[in-house]
């Protein structure tokens, strides 16, 4: 019933930026971390981006130093700056919060997807 709403994606030209931001809903809490995934058409999802409550990012090889994720623990958002996209970023970008439910453990929250596309 809960999920996260995600927005920011669009068509870019190669080289070109994009940010996609997130917002967990207020009643959602201790969220210990927030990120970023992404599928393209016949692969797997795969991690892109990571960060959680503590600042601490970790970033998939194939985005280092181009994408940035930045969270803000207040208002339950994180935001991914990405630059000089390349085409084999074109995806379906989804973002993800890990919530400590206690007994039960950590569960996932997931947006509806939004669509990269890296394109001249």
């Amino acid at each position: 019933q809960v999920q996260l709403v995600e927005s920011g994606g669009g068509l870019v030209q190669p080289g070109g930026s994009l940010t996609l931001s997130c917002a967990a809903p207020g009643s959602i809490r201790s969220i210990v971390a927030m990120g970023w995934y992404r599928q393209a058409p016949g692969k797997q999802r795969e991690l892109v981006a990571s960060i959680t409550s503590g600042l601490s990012t970790n970033y998939a090889d194939s985005v280092k130093d181009r994408f940035t994720i930045s969270r803000d623990n207040a208002k339950n958002t994180v935001s991914l700056r990405m630059n000089s996209l390349k085409p084999e970023d074109t995806a379906v970008y989804y973002c993800n919060a890990k919530h400590f439910r206690g007994i039960i453990g950590i569960v996932d929250y997931w947006g509806q997807g939004t669509q990269v596309t890296v394109s001249s």
